[in-house]
């Protein structure tokens, strides 16, 4: 594997595997991998001959007040993952190579990016599209692969390549979780024992959630069913927990159409999100 930090080096990486032929994957992460970022790696081996990754900490998409300076860095033990894992290039770039001085162009995704984690933490979609715009750019693959743990990121991305016209396939694969059905993040480092235990709370009314309105129960009331279910388990405050179209995030009070139930929470310091399909 072949680690680069500037963009002339990265391209001629990239055309050296564009001239070994097939085609290129991406998976672009903040660092701080684990099995979820694998999987992303090996649904790309999976689809394409070539892996790019990128371990780059965006500091546009975190608001002053959240967890910029301590979001966990590890970037040796991730490059052995990433290499054992098959990836032929590594792109690690610094701040100063993503965002060079006089950088003055921001990527705002309407609609799908408006509320949800866009109403709760402002201004984090647009450094999300941004950057990811910038990595597509620069490592112009025929995949890229994103978790769909981060369901309204993932959404938000799909729009920005169509409107954009990237000629590139975004893929979302399934969240992946532990084996007490909490959601795979590199933030679930900052739990507590006590608030491990307490974040099973998360996917576990979801699900039930998930259950009630597959059966036809009312979809307010499996929604406060679920608020209450996290209230209780300490998760303060709750941020949202809404039934959501899967393709344009509109809020739903049916299941007629392929649904999304969302729900972002704190615990702690720490806030979790997670969702499942219904319908």
């Amino acid at each position: 594997m072949q680690t680069v930090r500037d963009i002339d080096t990265l391209r001629r990486a990239v055309a050296e595997l564009r001239a070994d032929g097939g085609t290129i994957a991406f998976v672009p992460t903040m660092g701080a991998l684990h099995a979820g970022h694998m999987a992303l790696a090996a649904e790309g081996r999976r689809r394409a001959k070539h892996l790019v990754a990128s371990i780059f900490v965006n500091p546009t998409q975190f608001a002053p007040s959240e967890d910029l300076s301590t979001y966990p860095r590890r970037e040796a033990s991730d490059a052995r993952m990433l290499e054992d894992g098959g990836c032929d290039i590594l792109w690690a770039p610094d701040v100063a190579i993503m965002y060079p001085e006089g950088h003055a162009t921001t990527v705002t995704v309407a609609g799908v990016s408006a509320d949800l984690d866009g109403a709760a933490r402002p201004g984090h979609f647009a450094g999300v599209a941004t950057v990811v715009a910038k990595l597509l750019n620069q490592v112009q693959p025929d995949i890229a692969l994103f978790g769909e743990k981060d369901y309204q990121q993932l959404a938000v991305i799909r729009r920005m390549v169509i409107d954009l016209d990237v000629p590139v396939e975004i893929v979302g694969v399934p969240t992946q979780r532990d084996a007490d059905g909490l959601a795979l993040s590199s933030r679930n480092a900052y739990l507590t024992e006590e608030e491990r235990r307490a974040a099973r709370a998360l996917p576990r009314a979801l699900g039930e959630a998930a259950g009630a309105i597959k059966a036809g129960g009312d979809v307010a009331s499996a929604l406060a069913a679920a608020r209450d279910k996290l209230a209780r388990a300490g998760f303060d405050p709750i941020d949202y927990v809404e039934l959501r179209d899967a393709e344009t995030l509109a809020p739903l009070d049916d299941v007629r159409r392929p649904a999304r139930l969302l729900a972002a929470a704190r615990i702690g310091r720490t806030r979790l999100i997670d969702n499942l399909a219904v319908g």
